[in-house]
């Protein structure tokens, strides 16, 4: 692109100053090595007027940069509104994909009630119900709940033989659980 000629001064010894100012470090800056180019740049001084003069807008050239305004203008909020619609989409399928965990959960459930062995046994445990002829002892549970043992010990895989003297074994068994201090917790 050409520059255009410096507008003329109000003294005319000003714009042979003014020219010899600027002529003198393109000068020195063709003729040096880059390296002495940034000592230059702090050396000399920018007319700000000259500057803006040197720039040139065609009617096209406003034309595309109204565009280009226009275009960011319009697009800004568009890309804000498509960036939240995605972020509720994947909250949205985040909740689809709870309420299907829920759902399985819930028809396991069912199928569990649809069993006449675990429908007995839920009356046993939660409303107390018994056979006809049985006999159900209610245990009040009266030790402090610190005195439970935290975690059960591992299920041995061996089989072990039980001695064949069977009645001092059940006295010493029922002996130590009457005395025992702590609960054990059955599953």
């Amino acid at each position: 692109m050409a520059r255009r000629p410096a507008p003329p001064s109000a003294s005319p010894g000003s714009s042979r100053v003014g020219a010899a100012k600027t002529s003198a470090p393109r000068a020195t800056r063709s003729g040096s090595p880059r390296g002495s180019a940034a000592r230059d740049t702090t050396a000399r001084s920018v007319d700000v007027r000259e500057w803006a003069s040197g720039i040139r807008l065609s009617a096209f050239s406003v034309i595309m940069l109204s565009l280009v305004v226009l275009g960011a203008w319009v697009l800004v909020p568009t890309l804000g509104t498509f960036i939240d619609q995605r972020q509720k989409i994947a909250a949205l399928e985040q909740s689809i994909q709870v309420s299907e965990d829920q759902i399985t959960a819930l028809q396991k459930e069912r199928d569990r009630w649809n069993d006449p062995a675990y429908i007995t046994t839920q009356a046993r445990e939660r409303l107390y119900y018994v056979k006809p002829g049985e006999v159900v002892y209610l245990i009040d549970d009266d030790l402090d709940p610190a005195a439970l043992p935290q975690e059960q010990g591992p299920v041995s895989d061996t089989l072990e033989e039980t001695p064949s003297d069977w009645m001092p074994q059940l006295l010493r068994t029922l002996t130590s659980a009457g005395l025992s201090d702590t609960a054990a917790v059955t599953r």
